[in-house]
């Protein structure tokens, strides 16, 4: 008998009622039309006949698509990753991602030790996170980078867009984890991962400010819900309570016109240890131009008297 194990949605369960896949042997009685209300009674006996496992998916293909590229050798490439571009292939995406596009513009000269779906990728940003990212490009150097993001030996530091009136420095200790309701976030919960992240305000209106970020820790969406904690959620990051967009007139200004139409978050600076000559190595990316327009904005909206 198959394991099915906790991860089986409800949506997947239903699916798998309308295809009359579940049968209901309850005495002498067979049923496959069940309605996901029925009940079960002592002695019921379900069988269930899963659909067959999708096809392995075919090699990634290359993307012919322009990189911003900070800095490059032999061991690594640091890139400006833009906002909506998912790092590596998965579900519904296996050919507009940037691994893609690393395989256009770097061939075989990628590591291999993320494994066939994943050549070069150290670590990750959120598909709407702008900023540094690093790329390996020998194994060596692969391992190398990972051992420091894994001892936390890098020191990152991000921007963020805010609503609310932050302290002007701060640092957040709350354990993250799954939220209770919805797999898909994340949030503070007493059994989760420790998780620490030190804010400071680099300006500041009426209503919002611009934030460095610098998380200690590297847990998933860590700042985003960091920052909905202390209830200064980033802008247009629907997600955790920061609305969906930011336009000019939600400022007050004419005339309108979107500012933001993602979450306000950038990757600033990262520093490492250069794999090869073992020197403290920083790579920093501007501040990109939707985030750099909405503190345009802010600046037009509030001026300094």
């Amino acid at each position: 008998m198959a394991e099915l194990g906790p991860d089986r949605s409800r949506g997947e369960v239903q699916g798998w009622l309308a295809e009359e896949r579940v049968t209901l042997q309850r005495g002498a009685e067979t049923r496959t039309r069940l309605k996901p209300s029925f009940k079960l009674r002592a002695g019921d006996r379900l069988t269930l006949v899963l659909p067959p496992p999708p096809p392995p998916p075919g090699p990634l293909r290359p993307a012919d698509l322009p990189l911003d590229v900070l800095f490059v050798d032999d061991a690594l490439v640091a890139l400006d990753k833009p906002p909506g571009l998912t790092v590596h292939p998965g579900a519904g995406n296996r050919d507009q991602t940037l691994v893609n596009i690393l395989l256009h513009h770097y061939g075989e000269t990628l590591s291999s030790e993320g494994g066939d779906e994943r050549p070069g990728i150290v670590h990750r940003l959120d598909k709407d996170t702008s900023g540094v990212i690093l790329v390996a490009r020998t194994d060596p150097a692969h391992r190398h980078l990972s051992r420091q993001f894994h001892d936390r030996t890098t020191r990152k530091l991000y921007l963020a867009l805010v609503k609310g009136d932050p302290p002007d420095a701060t640092e957040v200790t709350a354990p993250l984890g799954r939220h209770p309701k919805d797999r898909k976030k994340q949030a503070v919960v007493s059994d989760g991962r420790a998780a620490q992240t030190a804010f400071t305000v680099r300006e500041r209106w009426p209503g919002y400010a611009l934030v460095e970020a610098r998380p200690r820790t590297g847990r998933t969406h860590q700042i985003r819900v960091h920052l909905k904690s202390i209830g200064c959620p980033i802008v247009a990051d629907a997600t955790y309570g920061g609305g969906e967009r930011l336009t000019r007139r939600d400022l007050g200004l004419e005339p309108d016109a979107p500012l933001l139409e993602r979450h306000a978050l950038h990757a600033h600076r990262l520093e490492f240890e250069h794999p090869s000559s073992r020197e403290r190595t920083t790579v920093e990316a501007p501040l990109p131009a939707d985030i750099q327009a909405a503190v345009e904005a802010l600046r037009e909206r509030f001026p300094r008297t």
